[in-house]
């Protein structure tokens, strides 16, 4: 027990997280590392071996899958997180989101996720930050709006030609306060953008102030521009140093931690070198995004997988369709095997289970690297990447460069020497220009 205490003394972060799915896990491990944070993220809660050979850290990160799961394995999921806040009890325990929250009271509800977790943290209330202005993300009195694509038209969120039509939490209503009292958040307290910039009597502190006395429950910030983090992160800090506090949202949550934390170190440039050997990459999201992006990969032999069969019983499609890939990456060709066919978006979209088909997706890439282990590859799609890096024997990741907004190349952490050191980006279906996968190889 003695060794215990002092492990888990000696290594506390100030920020723990927890990301619901592995593409935005690596999107907030960048943040923070960009912020000048020691940083890493591990596949799972860690041992106290494991925690005492991390040294010392400032933002400790568990990549997850809540998002593709239903409640009652969200609490299988999530139980050895709110165990390891405990011990740690970190200033902030920051339940990752997708920036654009799409969720639903049956799939990744974020409800219920709230209400797993919120027991290990002493503060009263839960802070939940709606924007990610760098992603294009925005929240303006309680709604929700996200650009369609990298640079994209901004629409509301119920209206964004994506994700109201997700095929499985599909986002039919804007405002976060009724989104989220659907899952169980109700009474919801707003923060409005406007009060930024107000004077004292109507300021976003002051607000607060009233909601807290009115024993409001549940708090969520508007984010309107980029600097709104800095007060937003000013008011959090603030209210941690009383009792640690859990916040909810996108990587925009540790942006706005990281503004306040003191003593950060000089912040990282990010740059990416030219990949030094034949990259792979495996895109299993149906997105019109990463169909742009493949259509564009000219310098990857493209694969293309019948996501269907790939689903079947028995694997033999799974194992030749490994066994092509193999041969394409052992010829010294960059290969791009996915589900989106040359016309465009599968017809089969609405009739594939996206659980199946992202636990089929990740049988595939351990085949694949058994065979012909590379330096460099990525992952197209949350489910896909999430199920796909919980099929290779990896136990965390660090922070390696930026090859585009929401889109970090990160390091594989394994006792396996074949995959230890191995770059990957982990990438969800809205992120990234057409060219992503050619900066892949060629560095940005």
């Amino acid at each position: 027990m003695a060794l215990e205490s002092k492990a888990t003394a000696r290594h506390r972060p100030h920020l723990l997280y927890y990301g619901d799915d592995f593409t935005g896990a690596t999107d907030t491990l960048a943040t923070a590392a960009q912020a000048g944070l020691r940083s890493i993220l591990l596949l799972a809660p860690p041992t106290e071996v494991r925690l005492a050979a991390l040294g010392e850290i400032d933002c400790l990160g568990i990549a997850g899958i809540a998002r593709s799961l239903a409640p009652a394995q969200m609490r299988d999921e999530l139980a050895p997180v709110a165990d390891l806040a405990r011990r740690l009890q970190p200033r902030v325990l920051h339940y990752k989101t997708c920036s654009t929250f799409d969720s639903a009271p049956e799939v990744g509800s974020i409800g219920e996720a709230v209400r797993l977790l919120s027991p290990a943290m002493p503060s009263r209330w839960v802070a939940i930050v709606g924007g990610q202005p760098n992603l294009q993300r925005f929240c303006l009195f309680g709604n929700l709006f996200a650009a369609a694509g990298a640079g994209g038209d901004v629409f509301r969120i119920d209206r964004h030609p994506t994700m109201s039509r997700h095929p499985v939490t599909p986002m039919s209503e804007a405002d976060l306060r009724r989104h989220l009292a659907g899952q169980g958040l109700e009474g919801i307290g707003l923060i409005p953008w406007t009060s930024y910039d107000a004077d004292a009597k109507h300021s976003s502190s002051a607000r607060l102030l009233a909601l807290r006395e009115a024993g409001a429950r549940y708090v969520l910030w508007d984010v309107a521009r980029q600097s709104d983090l800095v007060e937003i992160g000013a008011a959090l800090w603030t209210a941690a140093e009383h009792a640690p506090l859990l916040a909810v949202g996108p990587s925009s949550v540790t942006q706005a931690m990281a503004s306040a934390m003191p003593q950060r170190a000089t912040l990282k440039s990010g740059g990416v070198a030219a990949a030094s050997g034949p990259v792979l990459v495996l895109a299993g999201s149906l997105s019109p995004v990463t169909a742009a992006q493949v259509a564009a990969a000219k310098s990857f032999e493209i694969v293309r997988l019948d996501a269907v069969r790939l689903t079947e019983a028995g694997g033999q499609y799974c194992a030749s369709a490994a066994s092509e890939i193999a041969r394409h990456l052992r010829a010294g060709r960059h290969t791009l095997a996915c589900t989106v066919p040359s016309q465009g978006a599968t017809a089969n979209e609405g009739t594939i289970n996206a659980l199946r088909l992202a636990q089929a997706g990740g049988r595939l890439l351990a085949q694949v690297l058994r065979e012909v282990p590379v330096s460099r590859m990525a992952i197209a799609g949350g489910d896909t990447s999430s199920h796909g890096m919980r099929a290779l024997d990896a136990w965390g990741l660090t922070y390696a460069g930026t090859l585009a907004p929401g889109a970090p190349l990160c390091v594989l952490k394994s006792d396996v020497s074949t995959f230890d050191g191995m770059e990957i980006l982990l990438k969800g279906g809205q992120m990234g220009g057409e060219d992503l996968f050619e900066r892949l190889v060629h560095g940005a």
